[in-house]
């Protein structure tokens, strides 16, 4: 069995729906369907606070029925986001033509007048950060076996936009919250809206820091050069909350115990990684395998971005073919210890301090104080940061 199945084909743009206005900003949009805001409008019944599944920063998602009977997500951007319609645009231009059964399948958009409107495929059981990583709500049982099978999936859907696809991809926003489940509980990378092509003769891009405090590589937060390595630092730290149940920061933990990947490294050096796997499996799991599994999210959120191993090398290591024991693991990279801080051990709930953006754009010192932040909140934060001084 291919580690990596995945078709790649056009979708034809529907015919039969004629959007009666269309900004310059979306002429460009192709091989999509336009779905007319009428129908996504009744799909939602008119986009009923009963359906609403999810909000981010740049919208909110619905459930709802389109007239041919299928369920979809529909994300709709919020009017008032003039930053979002580059995310918009640039979510429609990725994946359009990119399929993989550990991507979510956009079936079309809506431009209609001021609207702008994503429409994907319903998954049934949402966000691992709402169902593993949410608290005792969900009653999804995550099994030692469930868990191992969505660390596979994720790291095949980003070995695919990494390493099989022309141009390359990067997402620049991998966190349990843009990882949806289907009703099989299969893992679907979603939310494209960061994301930028990679020219496979590029060693990095220069761009505006995006992303999520503590899913951050600290050498993009710090330089703005962004490389695949970017996000797979960002798996490394999804894959300890998939392992051990919990979120990247928990401020209801005593002080030396609130940051997941600090945590892991320290049980990692006294040889105590099995401590941290998640007690809600009653100890239904190999302990060698789980242990293995962390030693990964280790390699993968090195401080040296060089020695982070390929997303095709983690899923090889994940199956067991390369045996990460083999592989000398250093110090994981802290996003506060490059800002020359001490990590935060109190209940402030921000870390404040300034950087300066060196990704040739000749930007000034920026205020940094998000670390304490909500992961959404964070993300909004970057991207007004670096917008603002654009």
């Amino acid at each position: 069995m291919t580690c990596f199945p995945f078709s790649f084909r056009k979708k034809r743009a529907s015919p039969a729906v004629q959007t009666p206005e269309v900004d310059d900003e979306v002429s460009d949009i192709h091989n999509t369907i336009m779905y007319p805001y009428r129908e996504l409008r009744m799909a939602t019944e008119n986009f009923s606070p009963v359906n609403k599944i999810g909000e981010g920063g740049f919208g909110s998602v619905y459930k709802g029925r389109l007239r041919d009977g299928t369920m979809a997500a529909i994300k709709v951007l919020s009017a008032e986001s003039s930053q979002g319609v580059r995310e918009f645009l640039t979510e429609i231009n990725m994946i359009a033509d990119v399929e993989h059964d550990n991507l979510v399948k956009l079936h079309g958009c809506c431009v209609e007048g001021n609207h702008r409107i994503l429409v994907y495929g319903y998954l049934d059981n949402n966000s691992l950060a709402q169902t593993l990583l949410g608290g005792s709500s969900s009653s999804i049982q995550f099994s030692w076996q469930i868990r191992t099978r969505i660390c596979i999936g994720i790291a095949q859907g980003l070995a695919f936009l990494h390493e099989e696809i022309q141009p390359r991809i990067v997402h620049r926003d991998i966190k349990a919250s843009n990882i949806l489940l289907d009703k099989d509980l299969r893992p679907k990378i979603s939310d494209f809206g960061l994301a930028k092509l990679f020219p496979s003769n590029q060693t990095h891009i220069s761009t505006r820091v995006a992303g999520t405090v503590g899913y951050l590589a600290p050498e993009y937060a710090i330089r703005g050069q962004l490389t695949r390595k970017a996000d797979i630092y960002s798996y490394g730290v999804l894959l300890l909350e998939i392992v051990s149940g919990r979120s990247h920061t928990n401020r209801r933990l005593p002080a030396e115990e609130q940051y997941l990947l600090e945590r892991a490294w320290e049980l990692y050096e006294k040889g105590e990684l099995a401590s941290l796997v998640d007690t809600s499996m009653n100890r239904d799991y190999d302990v060698e395998e789980a242990c293995r599994y962390m030693k990964i999210g280790l390699c993968c959120t090195q401080d040296k971005p060089k020695l982070r191993p390929s997303m095709s090398t983690v899923v090889q290591m994940l199956m067991g073919e390369i045996d990460v024991n083999d592989t000398k693991i250093s110090r994981p990279g802290l996003l506060y210890e490059l800002m020359g801080l001490k990590g935060p051990k109190n209940s402030s709930d921000t870390m404040n301090t300034t950087f300066t953006n060196s990704a040739g754009s000749g930007k000034p010192e920026t205020s940094f104080s998000s670390l304490g932040m909500t992961s959404s909140h964070a993300t909004m934060t970057f991207n007004s940061i670096y917008d603002r001084s654009n």
